[in-house]
């Protein structure tokens, strides 16, 4: 059918055939091509906790601890405003030509951050790597639940989030290379490890020329054929004469003559489906304070209060990076099978349970670095899955149409409410040198994970192994 231009009613399979479809290397090159916005975003929040000793030490910068943690949230601030303008635009112009286009803001921002000759130049080049970073969370996170078959979604989902740790493993081996004493000048060392990220970029750019558009964004615009063309081509990979006498469900559309307007998207939020809206931003404020807060102070924390040099921070981020990876990678599968509501629940719960337990143990002064390390990988072997599990229930939870200014929105809500304040605050109560002040820090984030998990109970959806269009209809649905 040819593409359509003025409202009309179009029966399309795409849905149900992508998710019907066996693994393949074609979902493999979409988790990697795709996925890497997670690592470059462990990467540079790592690089800022792991550098800040050397940043501060820096003859040309020589940054205090507070503007450490105010460039921090200004790189989370950045991230809101990038998402939410990306995110509009993916749902407009579509998701391929977005990606590419938030990877490229990414990658040059990044590389000006490694020639920052002073603190306001470093703050800006943050900022827009931010940016960079928060339109790929939109414009990526709706792409790969839309080409991901229903049943591995949420594992999936989880995985690509929790690779976040993946490259904080990666800023933090940086670290401890080119921060070795003696091995580089004091102001090159940090200045080589921003550049990694930039490096990493590039190639990922190259992967992402072989991604399709999303069949369903292709559909929804009234790209009929072209998106049965990319659903096509991935099937000839396969036999697929066991599903053929089984017909997959069509669906019935009404192709726009006109798209989503911002207004339409706050209707559905605000009177459509206020409890899942309400949800949603709890969700994401809870895990953006619970893990920007602690983790962009990491560093600072270690250094202060344990006397960590700089040069070795990068060791005791490496377990908890390894933690934070795996607690999406073995608790993933459970998402699918047991069911969303009562492992996002359980999760967001032993988090905050944990965290306040641990925060018991700082202010008493019962923890050296090495037991601290310990403490915090535990709490975040659970967290990393919560937090990835947010994301996730954003992206199942409302019509195709709006998906990536949905992720946007509760992205740019989430990290502006529990984000952007976090890692400023945690700078002020470091600056105190008083344990029984960040130990208050640390009982808001338990608070505010364990009202998430009993929002959840309530107010869950039970999305597993569930098509996105039966979980939400889409706005343009006939049936």
């Amino acid at each position: 059918m040819a593409d359509a231009t003025a409202e009309l009613v179009i029966e399309t399979d795409v849905p149900a055939r992508l998710d019907r479809l066996p693994w393949s290397r074609f979902h493999t090159l979409v988790i990697v091509a795709l996925g890497i916005t997670w690592v470059l975003d462990g990467l540079e929040v790592t690089l800022v906790g792991s550098l800040s000793g050397a940043i501060k030490a820096s003859p040309r910068l020589q940054l205090t601890d507070q503007q450490v943690g105010l460039s921090a949230s200004l790189y989370l601030l950045g991230a809101v405003a990038g998402a939410v303008v990306f995110g509009w635009l993916a749902d407009l112009y579509g998701r391929k030509r977005l990606f590419n286009i938030t990877l490229g803001v990414y990658l040059a921002a990044t590389a000006l951050t490694a020639v920052s000759p002073d603190f306001f130049t470093f703050a800006l080049f943050r900022c827009l790597t931010g940016a960079g970073i928060g339109g790929e969370y939109a414009a990526i996170n709706s792409a790969i639940q839309e080409l991901i078959p229903a049943r591995y979604r949420g594992r999936i989902d989880l995985l690509v989030n929790g690779s976040f740790w993946l490259g904080a493993a990666l800023g933090a081996s940086g670290a401890i290379l080119l921060l070795q004493p003696g091995l580089l000048p004091p102001d090159l060392g940090w200045r080589l490890a921003f550049a990694i990220g930039a490096v990493l970029g590039v190639g990922i750019l190259f992967l992402r020329r072989f991604l399709p558009e999303s069949p369903r964004w292709l559909m929804l615009h009234g790209h009929v054929e072209a998106a049965e063309n990319v659903v096509n081509e991935v099937e000839r990979r396969f036999d697929l004469r066991e599903m053929a006498s089984n017909s997959p469900p069509r669906l019935r559309l009404r192709i726009r003559a006109r798209p989503v307007g911002q207004l339409e998207v706050a209707r559905v939020l605000f009177r459509t489906y206020p409890k899942r809206a309400f949800l949603g931003v709890v969700l994401m404020s809870a895990q953006a304070f619970f893990y920007n807060a602690i983790f962009f102070t990491y560093g600072l924390v270690l250094e202060r209060f344990f006397g960590v040099t700089p040069h070795r921070i990068g060791f005791y981020i490496l377990p908890f990076a390894a933690a934070n990876f795996l607690g999406p990678l073995l608790l993933g599968p459970l998402f699918d099978l047991v069911g969303r509501k009562p492992m996002i629940a359980s999760t967001y719960a032993v988090s905050g349970l944990l965290l306040a337990g641990s925060a018991v143990l700082f202010v008493n002064g019962f923890l050296d670095a090495r037991s601290q390390t310990i403490a915090w990988s535990i709490v975040f072997f659970f967290a990393s899955a919560a937090a990835s599990s947010a994301y996730l229930t954003i992206g199942e939870s409302f019509p195709l149409e709006m998906r990536a200014r949905g992720i946007a929105l509760f992205y740019a809500l989430g990290t502006a409410v529990g984000g952007v304040l976090g890692p400023w605050l945690f700078g002020i109560l470091i600056d105190t040198g008083e344990r029984s002040s960040i130990a208050w820090g640390y009982a808001l984030g338990s608070v505010l994970m364990l009202f998430a998990a009993v929002l959840e109970v309530a107010l869950g959806v039970p999305a597993e192994r569930r098509a996105l269009e039966h979980i939400a209809a889409p706005l343009s649905s006939e049936d």
